[in-house]
């Protein structure tokens, strides 16, 4: 079983005297940042120059420095920048800057796992990571509740990291629902394996499969979007109340039915495919696309992004939200 850490496992007094610096204001920086704060440790903000979030961070009372100032100042760095962007901006601002003992942290691990950063042997490296997007983590901490999350010590110098690690998860609300202890490897690893095959891969997947199918047999495209995407919504909010158990018990004996029939059809064809999956992952083969993919500007990702934005799902499935204003309907230009 886990091991699994609480409030009363965490010491916050651990936090006094210690500067904090939350490099990156985004989903996630905002809510480790403001959620700190209101445990009363001393936050800071380390952004690069001419960022947009520097006026919203002082909005919202907090100092704001360049990412290499920021990094001089703090006791603990908090990388919460997106991955690809992590390793140059360590190699150029924190790196130069960081002080002995340290505690250098993240909140995914995929930058210190597969070797883009490879800090100093005389920090602590750590990683908390909620699991849940940021405006979540903000959201339920205002509503004195806590997200789950993840602990993990890659590097442990001054023989604190874990204890100052666990002061921070209660910082910012995590351990009043519960952290797990896990490592750098195993959060990375099936993080990406998750995503890949199951939350963004998986399932957008079947939608536009499914979708296709019943297009191409001559169903409505505005019926087929109600079956293949809207409906999906009451399924996942039944697995996240009560599991597998509760979604079967809710749905119709037909529907029921039919998805053990069907279910273990597709579960038989993907399950060698996901092997190789992993496998991709462990060894590193995405981390090297992946990383090359962005060193060359992106020229896979780029146009298969602008290819989503353009299927039929896509603009039958706009029109159809802008009818449901209580979906508080959103809408996004296609992004370089």
């Amino acid at each position: 079983m886990a091991t699994m850490f609480y409030d009363k496992d965490a010491d916050l007094s651990l936090l006094t005297g210690k500067t904090i610096a939350v490099i990156g204001y985004g989903s996630q920086g905002h809510a480790h940042a403001l959620n700190a704060k209101d445990s009363g440790a001393k936050v800071i903000i380390g952004l690069h120059t001419g960022s947009k979030s520097a006026d919203k961070a002082r909005a919202d009372g907090l100092e704001v420095f360049s990412v290499a100032e920021a990094t001089k100042q703090a006791d603990i760095v908090m990388v919460l920048i997106p991955d690809t962007k992590q390793a140059d901006t360590y190699a150029e601002d924190i790196a130069p800057n960081l002080k002995a003992g340290s505690m250098l942290m993240f909140a995914h691990g995929f930058n210190i796992h597969y070797g883009t950063i490879k800090p100093p042997a005389n920090i602590d490296v750590t990683m908390v990571a909620p699991k849940a997007p940021g405006h979540r983590v903000r959201e339920v901490f205002k509503d004195g509740g806590g997200t789950p999350g993840l602990l993990a010590v890659y590097q442990d110098a001054t023989g604190q990291a874990k204890a100052l690690g666990l002061a921070y998860a209660r910082a910012i609300g995590c351990t009043r629902a519960g952290v797990i202890e896990t490592t750098f490897k195993e959060e990375t690893e099936t993080d990406l394996f998750g995503e890949q095959t199951i939350l963004c891969g998986g399932v957008t997947g079947l939608i536009r499969a499914a979708f296709e199918t019943l297009v191409k047999a001559g169903y409505q495209p505005e019926v087929a979007y109600f079956e293949c995407m809207h409906e999906l919504k009451l399924i996942v909010d039944l697995l996240y109340q009560g599991g597998l158990s509760y979604m079967w018990y809710s749905v119709s004996d037909t529907a029921e039915y039919g998805g053990y029939v069907v279910g273990d059809q597709v579960e038989g064809m993907v399950k060698e495919e996901f092997d190789g999956v992993l496998t991709r992952i462990q060894d590193g083969t995405f981390a090297r696309e992946w990383i090359a993919e962005n060193k060359n500007g992106r020229p896979t990702f780029l146009p298969r992004r602008h290819k989503e934005h353009d299927l039929l799902i896509e603009t039958v499935g706009a029109d159809l939200r802008d009818m449901m204003p209580f979906l508080n309907a959103k809408r996004i230009k296609q992004q370089d």
